[in-house]
């Protein structure tokens, strides 16, 4: 394809506002297509533009009492900042991401649009706040965001099906589009035993890494309660989970008598450190469109073990690169332990693991899949 002007629009980025794994995902896409393309990536920050690795950062600062108005404010700016850009139409292509910028694709719906789900409001939360009025506000947005744009992509099978029941979006509208990895910024050589150390753990004690939002749908607490489990089997397993949310306390509560540190929000460069230095990467989603943590622990040549939900189901080949699990504690107890029996193996997992990455989860093959998307927008 030609070289295109192409215009992102994505409520986080790794530069400036960032809330989860969207923000890294977006981020190297948006590189990913400017060694080929103009690409221009509207965000929030209260920082002033730049340009990063050829990517040019136009940034809004909105605001509003709760988190619907803050997006439809966000969306308001950065159709604002996008007009500033767009003498005489020139932008080829727009890609929304997530329900966050709707009413941006609503106001510019004339254009060729694409609109990404990297997950749904009911994948989130499922029933929980099924009458809570923001609950229905964000899923209406995210079928109307289905239902108006000329192309819509998802991030694994899984979560195309979830979108097509939820939101009646067709089949041949929907285009599935792996998230990828760099896999580079996830290895490095450490000493392991002293970054165990550092967290009082004893260089030889088998440690376990869980990393990700403290919230019901990353399933902490199932982990917790697999840990009373693990113990019986390996009295010197520690635990380490880094994170926070709003199920934070009550994990820690649930957690007081068993070897798990809370270590809370942490930098990317301590992440790569625990991640380097554990001997095993649990993942114990209720619901996971995707699951980016799976390739940063592969990147690192880490064995994982992980339920058998969403994107983590279709991208671990069991026993082959990782152990699936169902998201409840006893099964995740009996895939730790099968894992932490056999520490050879658990080697031999992350290094398939890490094959896997290079064979399906670099960020170049995955930006051609996505300008092929953009081929097939009509407008």
């Amino acid at each position: 394809m030609e070289s295109l002007k192409i215009a992102i629009f994505c409520w986080e980025s790794l530069y400036a506002e960032r809330v989860g794994g969207l923000a890294r995902a977006a981020t190297h896409l948006a590189e990913t297509l400017a060694m080929h393309h103009d690409v221009h990536y509207f965000t929030r920050g209260w920082i002033q533009d730049q340009t990063i690795k050829g990517v040019h950062y136009h940034y809004c600062q909105p605001q509003g009492n709760n988190i619907v108005e803050y997006c439809d404010s966000m969306s308001r700016g950065m159709v604002e900042n996008f007009h500033r850009f767009d003498k005489n139409r020139k932008f080829d292509f727009l890609h929304f991401n997530d329900w966050h910028a709707v009413q941006a694709l609503h106001t510019l719906q004339d254009r060729n649009t694409i609109l990404t789900y990297h997950s749904t409001e009911y994948g989130r939360n499922g029933n929980q706040f099924g009458d809570w009025w923001e609950y229905k506000e964000i899923s209406g947005k995210e079928w109307y965001g289905g239902l108006i744009a000329k192309r819509v992509t998802a991030v694994s099978a899984t979560l195309k099906n979830e979108v097509m029941q939820l939101y009646n979006v067709p089949d041949w509208k929907c285009d599935v589009v792996p998230n990828g990895v760099v896999p580079r910024e996830f290895r490095a050589e450490i000493d392991a035993g002293k970054v165990k150390q550092a967290y009082g753990i004893h260089p030889f004690a088998p440690l376990i890494l869980y990393i990700g939002r403290l919230v019901y749908q990353k399933g902490p607490d199932l982990l917790i309660e697999a840990v009373r489990k693990v113990c019986q089997n390996h009295w010197d397993a520690k635990v380490i989970v880094a994170g926070d949310g709003d199920m934070r306390q009550f994990l820690a509560e649930r957690a007081k008598d068993l070897p798990v540190n809370f270590v809370g929000y942490i930098p990317d460069s301590e992440y790569v450190r625990l991640l380097n230095a554990c001997d095993l990467v649990v993942i114990p989603s209720r619901n996971e469109p995707f699951g980016l943590v799976l390739l940063e622990a592969w990147s690192a040549e880490k064995g994982v073990v992980a339920s058998n939900v969403g994107g983590l189901s279709e991208n671990i080949d069991a026993f082959v690169d990782g152990v699936k699990v169902e998201p409840e504690p006893d099964s995740l107890a009996w895939g730790i332990n099968s894992v932490m029996d056999d520490p050879e193996n658990a080697i031999a997992l992350g290094k398939r693991g890490r094959k896997k990455v290079d064979r399906m989860f670099l960020w170049g093959p995955i930006g051609r899949k996505i300008t092929e998307t953009y081929s097939r927008v009509i407008a």
